[in-house]
């Protein structure tokens, strides 16, 4: 596939998007096919050569509107779609839940709706509830993307998180990734399992059996329908358990490790962070276990100290920040995508 040109920051218009993108939303990364996933890689490409620009602006969606709306807290998520949707010139509002009308008692639905009414092109919405997203697709004119919902998905992560190990390591075909932690209640991890195994990739998940959902050893592979209290939005297809880290990391590429939920050892879920720590921490005594290079990343916020060391966070083999940087360009890539493919 040809990886389209932007064009200079001056030019007028920039090409359509590929015929391979036909979705008018973003909700998750779980019904994609290879295809799709390569038009987002090489419209991130093209992205990167614009933010490498001495000014990194182009005005592919000079008059559209962008709202971002985030029921919870973020930075780097929040952040890195701003930046990505001025630096296309799009006109970005932020919201938060609080200090909205939602403090008064407004409904998401309503809120949403305003938000259209407005003039909002695209919602950038994260919500506490896994569904929510789709729930609002379905009364929404707008675009809508899933910057995450609950613990059920968080497509652009992935989406990075895919980009950033391609730079590194080529096609993912037959790679050894493994993900390591609080593999239940991470939305990172179950996008990151869908968009992986769709390019290939071998998937290694590795935690506490506490921290493991029930469904992983199952044979076959479901699609998640999600309804609106979430109660089916924890379906994955079938990969790899390991419960011991060490057997875990043999011969691994990459290791991504996830926060931990400080939260979940309230549930009894966890005895202590020093007995994770022990157990589960990724440090430099364990990666030694992996192939030479594997590539160490991390979805932040890390709790340094305890899924992962100081020292290994920040050696040559961490591309924790690249994840950061990346997402930039990958959310350019989805705006793009999304608002450019959207009926005009």
């Amino acid at each position: 596939m040809t990886q389209e040109k932007l064009g200079p920051p001056t030019a007028p218009a920039v090409a359509e998007p590929p015929r391979a993108w036909t979705r008018s939303h973003l909700l998750d990364v779980d019904d994609f096919a290879p295809a799709e996933l390569e038009v987002v890689m090489q419209t991130t490409d093209a992205m990167k050569e614009v933010l490498g620009r001495d000014v990194p602006r182009v005005p592919a969606l000079r008059g559209k509107t962008i709202v971002t709306l985030f029921y919870e807290a973020s930075t780097r998520t929040r952040a890195s779609f701003e930046l990505a949707g001025k630096a296309l010139g799009a006109d970005v509002i932020n919201i938060s839940a609080g200090g909205s009308s939602v403090e008064k008692g407004e409904s998401l639905i309503d809120t949403v709706r305003t938000l259209q009414a407005v003039g909002a092109d695209v919602l950038v919405m994260r919500h506490w509830a896994a569904g929510a997203p789709y729930l609002v697709a379905r009364h929404l004119q707008a675009a809508v993307i899933n910057a995450g919902d609950g613990a059920h998905a968080h497509p652009t992560q992935a989406l990075l998180d895919l980009y950033t190990i391609r730079n590194h390591l080529g096609d993912v075909r037959g790679r050894r990734v493994v993900i390591v932690g609080d593999i239940e209640h991470s939305r990172v991890a179950r996008s990151n399992i869908w968009s992986l195994l769709a390019m290939g990739a071998e998937v290694i998940v590795c935690g506490p059996p506490t921290l493991l959902p029930a469904g992983l050893r199952s044979q076959k592979a479901s699609r998640p329908t999600v309804e609106e209290n979430g109660r089916e939005a924890m379906a994955l297809p079938p990969v790899q358990v390991e419960t011991n880290l060490e057997r875990a990391l043999e011969g691994a590429e990459v290791v991504m490790t996830l926060r931990l939920q400080k939260e979940r050892m309230q549930g009894g879920l966890l005895p202590s962070l020093r007995e994770y720590a022990t157990l589960y921490q990724l440090n430099e005594e364990r990666m030694s276990r992996a192939q030479t290079g594997a590539l160490v990343m991390h979805p932040g916020p890390m709790n340094e100290g305890i899924e992962i060391s100081p020292g290994l966070a920040s050696s040559l083999q961490s591309v924790i920040e690249e994840q950061v940087t990346n997402g930039v360009a990958v959310r350019m890539a989805v705006l793009y995508l999304i608002a450019r493919g959207t009926k005009q």
